[in-house]
């Protein structure tokens, strides 16, 4: 395809294999290549994998750089790599929930989640690292964490992996309190979001949209390249720990104090202007004129 319909640039955005792929093909056809939300990293090739390794490659090999926050620029300035191809754009995801967000058809449609008198965590998990073993104590907290609290519902969209759903049916009890679901649409998950009390989460993506709707989140991973939420106080690290979920998950649920101090942080991923800078910076490369330039984000 991309022979057949040569582009003058491409735009590959994320860690996932589809990604690096697209780029190394442009890369080995002398397309330019720009990748979107370039930097994050653990440095651990197994944490996650294969993500870790493919946004390596890609950062190696994309004409521009567009980073969601200063951290992940500084992590592609220690690599070597060129500073004119690092743009600081925030990111884009944080658009994309604005814009949802903003849909008079999504408002009122939140709103009316929110009118249980029952709490919500929202719960997903999905990465490798969390198959077998550690994806059975998720769920073993989560069971816990339903005989602790009787007022708490946890809504849980399954993952399709077969690895996934094979653990959850093993050792989830769903009933009144547990909701298992099919996997959600975007609009759909928001929605969730926006109504939920706190999030369990494995997802990165989750992690950069909670602080816009004021949710705090627990991390069911040991390592993240999103340590930023963690640094603003937005996030907790609890890993696949059952006793560390339970004990932090009830810590939010019963201290006030504790739970209202990571729900008012400004959200470090961005201020939803990131594609614009992206799109500034793509006109200035094409020399196309444009009559203003959307504002630098502040580092």
């Amino acid at each position: 395809m991309l022979i057949e319909n040569r582009p003058d640039f491409i735009l590959v955005q994320g860690d996932t294999t589809s990604a690096c792929i697209c780029g190394l093909i442009a890369f080995y056809n002398n397309i330019p290549v720009g990748h979107v939300e370039a930097g994050l990293r653990t440095y651990n090739p197994d944490f996650p994998y294969p993500e870790e390794i493919n946004r390596q490659l890609i950062s190696r090999l994309a004409t521009f750089n567009f980073a969601p926050t200063v951290r992940a620029k500084e992590n592609l300035l220690n690599e070597k790599i060129d500073p004119p191809k690092i743009f600081f754009t925030g990111n884009t995801i944080v658009d994309a929930l604005q814009y949802l967000l903003e849909q008079k058809n999504i408002i009122p449609h939140i709103e009316q989640k929110q009118n249980s008198n029952n709490r919500k965590i929202l719960v997903t998990a999905h990465r490798r690292e969390n198959f077998g073993k550690p994806m059975e104590n998720i769920c073993l907290a989560i069971n816990d964490l339903t005989e602790r609290f009787n007022d708490l519902e946890i809504i849980f969209p399954v993952h399709p992996n077969p690895k996934v759903r094979k653990t959850v049916a093993e050792f989830i009890r769903p009933g009144k309190q547990i909701h298992l679901l099919d996997p959600l649409g975007y609009s759909e998950l928001i929605e969730i979001m926006a109504g939920s009390t706190l999030i369990l989460t494995d997802s990165g993506g989750i992690q950069e949209e909670a602080p816009t709707l004021h949710k705090p989140v627990l991390v069911l991973r040991d390592v993240t390249e999103r340590p930023e939420i963690v640094k603003a106080g937005g996030a907790i690290m609890v890993g696949s720990h059952r006793d560390k979920i339970v004990r932090e998950t009830s810590r939010l649920l019963t201290d006030k104090r504790i739970y209202d101090s990571m729900v008012n942080i400004r959200n470090p991923f961005g201020d939803g202007h990131a594609a614009d800078r992206i799109i500034d910076t793509l006109m200035w490369y094409f020399n196309i004129e444009i009559e203003k330039r959307t504002p630098a984000l502040k580092e």
